[in-house]
């Protein structure tokens, strides 16, 4: 069959097109960089140079495809978070309208997005999910991951320096998903390799169930600090540390509204109610180790 990939190669992307290759599938990538041609095509694949913003290149790019894997990569130069993740969205579903040929969809949301609004970015690829589900004929997965671990990595600096862990959020009892980008990458290669979704759903992914408490304590083991507390700030704290670490008002202002999400149980509401199955394999111990390894080179 005939895929494409967006997402470039990138921590879900690429293991997604090494699998697909290796099932002796027709494989295009969509890439912003152009550079990044010659390593796509050594994985065996073909690759399309581009803009997710512009439809007629989207429309060049999908010609034929049967299945497509589609996200939305992130622009931290965006005026509007909301706006551009939605319009994205729209683009791709432009373009897959145009083209007629694509019978599947996997697309890759968030937790929280079966929300219209109040969680940060996320409520940018609830408009991402509803342009695509106006699609006719085409079956789609929207899947659904939860806090990705590697978001913890941009607290390190918090670790050497304040000695605390911590967000605008704390979460007791087991009860925050989170799950690791390789889990993420393995369950969209079983989707996109099976294809035995019809209509239109969703699938929630997490690595592991745990609590802020948790993350603090084995985090804060793994590197020499086994009395590490995590510390829940409060929103204008929050806000204040991710602008002091260079990141734009823009986005440190959606990542607040996520971290009130989270604290206030709707961002993960709609998990609890429709469970994934199964928990997938890296649990906090085994990423306590990438984490120990990132914090001592940091």
């Amino acid at each position: 069959m005939k895929y494409v990939i967006t997402g470039s190669l990138g921590h879900i992307s690429k293991p997604v097109v090494i699998a697909l290759v290796k099932a002796g599938h027709d494989v295009t990538v969509i890439t912003s960089n152009p550079d990044r041609a010659k390593d796509i095509e050594a994985l065996g694949a073909k690759a399309q140079a581009g803009s997710v913003e512009d439809t007629a290149f989207l429309q060049k790019a999908f010609a034929g495809a049967e299945v497509i894997y589609t996200m939305v990569p992130p622009n931290y130069a965006a005026k509007d978070v909301k706006a551009f993740i939605g319009q994205v969205g729209k683009n791709y579903a432009e373009a897959i309208k145009a083209v007629k040929t694509v019978k599947y969809i996997v697309n890759l949301s968030s937790i929280g997005a079966h929300l219209p609004g109040g969680v940060g970015p996320v409520s940018g690829l609830h408009r991402a999910e509803q342009a695509l589900n106006v699609i006719p004929g085409v079956q789609i997965r929207h899947l659904r991951p939860a806090y990705f671990y590697y978001n913890l990595l941009g607290m390190i600096p918090m670790i050497k320096h304040m000695d605390v862990l911590g967000s605008n959020f704390a979460v007791s009892g087991k009860k925050f998903p989170i799950v690791a980008p390789p889990d993420i990458a393995a369950v969209a290669a079983e989707e996109l390799l099976q294809l035995n979704f019809t209509g239109i759903s969703a699938r929630y992914i997490a690595s592991d169930e745990i609590s802020t408490t948790d993350l603090a304590s084995v985090l804060g083991k793994a590197v020499g600090k086994p009395n590490l507390q995590w510390v829940p700030f409060t929103d204008e704290q929050a806000l204040g540390g991710m602008l002091q670490g260079g990141l734009s008002e823009v986005w440190a202002r959606e990542y607040v509204e996520m971290g009130q999400a989270i604290q206030s149980g709707i961002m993960n509401e709609d998990y609890w109610k429709h469970h994934p199955a199964r928990l997938e394999k890296t649990k906090l111990e085994d990423f306590a180790v990438t984490f120990a390894a990132a914090y001592s080179g940091n």
